[in-house]
């Protein structure tokens, strides 16, 4: 007799997106490597102005899920950049209240050399088809204090590692609370809502996302977001079909 706490599926499970939030908000150069990053992209010292300023960098990434994904689900890339990265990230979730009730592990796919090109065209670089991917869990930590450590690994189709880093939340040059209080003064924020905090992993200048990669992003307290590269307009296209 088969054991009745275990369930035996036909085939194998697929995780999904443990949220789908009405918004998807970003904080940008919130660690000292992503502000060098930005800088040596543009040559403009704006980042480095935001970094160590009171009032952080905050972004509407998505809104009512559209282009957001979640484990397994293909990421993309802009067909008119030539400089993409993921930028792997804390994702901190609102409660009712819009207090932190929850982290995921989120995904700010971005074009770098569009937003090199000129920081007004950040909407652009960063908001497209499939640029945010979220998941695998929400995670309710018993210690909101505890720093978290983000592993970064990317490879091509036939699985070769081309990059793999880590960094810490401890790095941060701002908290997730700090950030969240900046994103809902005088905002209507929807509870549910997903607030990515910033990146501190940066690959090479010489690096950038191909169709065919596979993104995975590992936390350990949270899992592993795994997420294959394609390009936005060919994702768009099966989309209409």
């Amino acid at each position: 007799m088969a054991d009745e706490r275990s369930l035996a599926l036909e085939a194998p499970a697929a995780l999904v997106r443990p949220i789908d939030p009405p918004e998807v908000w970003c904080s940008g150069v919130t660690y000292e490597r992503s502000r060098d990053a930005r800088i040596e992209e543009s040559g403009s010292d704006v980042y480095a102005l935001v970094y160590d300023a009171d009032r952080p960098e905050l972004f509407l990434k998505d809104a009512g899920c559209r282009r957001t994904v979640g484990p397994g689900d293909p990421v993309a890339v802009r067909s008119d950049a030539t400089w993409n990265v993921p930028e792997p990230e804390i994702g901190v979730v609102l409660g009712e209240r819009l207090e932190i009730v929850g982290y995921t592990i989120g995904n700010d796919v971005s074009s770098r050399d569009i937003e090199g090109a000129n920081p007004l065209y950040l909407p652009q670089a960063k908001v497209f088809a499939a640029a945010c991917a979220i998941g695998p869990v929400v995670y309710v930590p018993e210690d909101w204090g505890a720093p978290l450590e983000l592993q970064l690994t990317i490879r091509d189709a036939a699985g070769t590692e081309l990059f793999a880093g880590t960094t810490s939340t401890a790095k941060m040059r701002r908290t997730f609370a700090e950030l969240v209080g900046w994103l809902v003064r005088d905002n209507p924020v929807p509870a549910g809502s997903v607030l990515l905090t910033g990146t501190g992993l940066v690959p090479p200048d010489d690096f950038t996302l191909l169709p065919g990669h596979v993104v995975e992003i590992h936390v350990p307290e949270i899992g592993t977001l795994t997420n294959p590269v394609a390009l936005a307009t060919d994702l768009l296209e099966r989309s209409a079909r």
